[in-house]
């Protein structure tokens, strides 16, 4: 984990790679506990937008690799009751970074230097819930208003469901050979 007393902006968040580049194999860790003021999708947030990184930057073949965790805490409210929730954030982080970076898919090596903060922002906020519920039993605001389970007015034991009446007119409808 990263030292608490020591925040870094996220626009400190660039290695220098000239060390680790010279051979290939070279390997650096990276820990730091990052702030991101704008992690925030919808009604979701990372939790003072605080990101404990413990990244391993490594000498690939293709350029440069950061590999390890990105920990924190988000919160939001429940979908159902609307209740606040707040629950660990830990992503896995595997990316490469080349001089020649491919659209969507590696990230720039730019002056012999890589910056972070974008690929622990995308991955943050890639990481936070759509829709979560405070817990599995969680049943609303109101249960007997508004129930979270749906009652089905269809009799399972039947054989056979009812036929759709907008499909009617295909009942009408023959195939025999002798009409051709």
């Amino acid at each position: 984990m990263a030292d608490s007393s020591r925040i870094t902006p996220a626009s400190q968040l660039i290695v220098d790679t000239v060390e680790v580049r010279r051979h290939t194999g070279t390997r650096r860790p990276f820990v730091a506990a990052a702030q991101f003021p704008d992690l925030v999708a919808g009604e979701f947030a990372v939790v003072d937008g605080r990101i404990d990184v413990d990244l391993v930057i490594e000498a690939v073949t293709e350029g440069v690799s950061a590999t390890g965790y990105l920990r924190g805490r988000w919160t939001g409210p429940c979908r159902r009751c609307l209740d606040p929730i707040e629950r660990p954030l830990e992503v896995e982080v595997q990316e490469i970074f080349e001089r020649q970076p491919t659209e969507g898919e590696t990230w720039p090596i730019e002056d012999e230097r890589i910056d972070l903060a974008p690929v622990i922002r995308e991955s943050a906020l890639l990481a936070l819930p759509l829709v979560p519920l405070c817990g599995d039993d969680c049943v609303g605001p109101e249960p007997e208003r508004f129930p979270a389970n749906v009652e089905v007015d269809v009799d399972l034991s039947a054989e056979e469901p009812p036929p759709d009446p907008r499909w009617a007119a295909l009942d009408e409808l023959r195939f025999d050979d002798g009409d051709q």
